[in-house]
């Protein structure tokens, strides 16, 4: 009874040895997660001359966007620093696998040695024929240990730190992605800032003209006091609106050199010169979210640490079953140096240790349920990252829809405006109306400009973000042809 009791595992200790080890635990297989189907954003947006996702800022077609977020990946302090934890993790990894080869060493030394008379073996060995009481003793040999990894915890440990270092090259990537999505945003930001500043400025210039006619015709009697002085706080108004666009257009600035590594003031004489507000180019979505499992950094990243989890699930287990350890040295000793390299100098030693958590077993269970929770966690995890990057699709291809209807809805206002203010100026001429009617017409117009310059630019931001939602293109080494 007791033999057919231990048959099963003595068969597989003996089927592990034959077969060079296997390894215990579970296989690691993505998980099913419901992202079929297509989008359900509110509309498609425009797919026409869409660029390529591992490219897509030269789809907005502004030669400086391009300069600066080239500048910002070659010199981003962030990004540098993601790839040197690359680095590290692949070190880690490649030291993990080091330890499933044997370990070797190589030690030589010599020595002199003069025997004190007066010690315990002095004192007995000065009396005794033959007796050196100086003596040089020389030896080298070279020393070898292996674990076979008969269960496979040294397999899983590197399996687990291969895993590892994919979680850090994905996060590397999503750092990436982030700088270059980021070092867009800023230089939208800078354009829209550019713009309103300027459609500021004409209405400041328009408000001013407003405000001397009406200061005239109150000195004349023919306009209320009560008017200028409508006119004289809307100006203030104007006025009032410059120093917060001129406070952001710096900090877009700033936020633009830091993020091309540069101390804040570096670019600036580059970026002063005045430019038009990129326009968004056609975004393609792909075959649905599903496609984001396979290109966004941060979901691959958070797979990669459900590899490494499952991994150490059987690392852990590895622990029930014992450890095996070969160990051999070969050398050569000799009090004679001139004797060292002779036959009867030659001392060899071979050893071989077992290691068993025999009485350990509760903290073992204690170990592989740690393991199992921590697997259970990085799943749940890996779940929340893909649902949420899902999210931010539909939300940033939902705002660049609307966003790009306000843009042609204020298009088709300044259109009615601007034929306003001409009939405007037409009636002015005729002697039809005043000319404050015609300055409050230029004021409409400009309001709605500036309305149309934020709208665009929100339109432009809500593409960043809709490239940085699908993932920029980034595909992972293992998954590239």
């Amino acid at each position: 009874m007791t033999l057919s009791h231990h048959a099963p595992r003595a068969a597989l200790l003996s089927l592990c040895v034959l077969a060079g080890g296997c390894a215990v635990g579970p296989a690691y297989h993505r998980p099913d997660i419901a992202l079929a189907g297509p989008y359900r954003s509110v509309a498609p947006p425009i797919t026409a001359g869409a660029p390529s996702l591992d490219t897509w800022w030269r789809g907005f077609d502004d030669p400086m966007l391009v300069t600066v977020i080239e500048r910002a990946q070659a010199e981003n302090l962030d990004i540098a620093q993601a790839r040197a934890r690359v680095l590290m993790s692949r070190a880690q990894a490649k030291a993990a696998g080091a330890a499933l080869f044997p370990e070797g060493a190589f030690d030589a030394q010599g020595q002199s040695v003069r025997q004190s008379l007066e010690s315990p073996i002095g004192t007995i060995g000065r009396h005794l024929p033959g007796f050196k009481r100086d003596n040089t003793i020389a030896d080298f040999g070279v020393g070898a240990s292996w674990d076979p990894d008969l269960f496979g915890g040294l397999r899983r440990g590197r399996a687990a730190a291969r895993a590892d270092a994919g979680v850090e090259a994905a996060r590397a990537e999503a750092v990436r992605l982030a700088v270059v999505a980021d070092t867009a945003d800023a230089y939208i930001q800078v354009r829209a800032f550019q713009a309103r500043l300027g459609v500021v400025a004409r209405q400041e210039a328009t408000q001013g003209d407003l405000v001397e006619l009406l200061r005239k015709q109150a000195g004349q009697g023919v306009a209320p006091e009560r008017e200028l002085r409508q006119t004289q706080a809307a100006l203030e108004g104007v006025r009032a609106s410059i120093p917060p666009l001129k406070t952001g257009l710096e900090i877009q600035l700033n936020r633009l050199d830091v993020l091309m590594g540069a101390r804040p003031g570096t670019w600036r004489e580059q970026l002063t010169k005045v430019a038009p507000i990129p326009s968004p180019p056609g975004l393609a979505l792909g075959d649905g979210p599903a496609d984001l499992l396979r290109r966004r950094p941060d979901i691959l990243a958070a797979e990669q640490r459900l590899v490494a989890t499952n991994a150490r699930i059987g690392q852990a287990m590895a622990e029930y079953y014992p450890k095996v350890t070969v160990s051999g040295l070969l050398g050569m000793e000799s009090l004679d140096a001139s004797r060292l390299f002779t036959p009867d100098a030659i001392q060899a030693v071979g050893s071989g240790a077992l290691k068993w958590r025999l009485f350990d077993f509760g903290r073992v269970d204690a170990e592989v349920a740690g393991a199992r929770a921590a697997d259970a966690e990085a799943l749940a995890a890996w779940r929340a990252v893909a649902l949420r990057a899902t999210e931010e699709v539909e939300d940033s291809v939902t705002d660049l829809v609307q966003q790009q209807g306000r843009a042609v809805a204020l298009d088709r206002q300044i259109a009615q405006l601007t034929v306003a203010r001409r009939q405007a100026e037409q009636a002015y001429e005729g002697g039809v109306i005043s000319l404050v009617e015609v300055r409050e017409a230029d004021r409409d117009l400009l309001a709605a400009t500036d309305q149309l310059a934020q709208t665009r630019a929100g339109a432009a931001l809500a593409a960043v973000a809709s490239f940085r939602a699908l993932g920029g293109g980034w595909t992972p080494p293992a998954s590239r042809s």
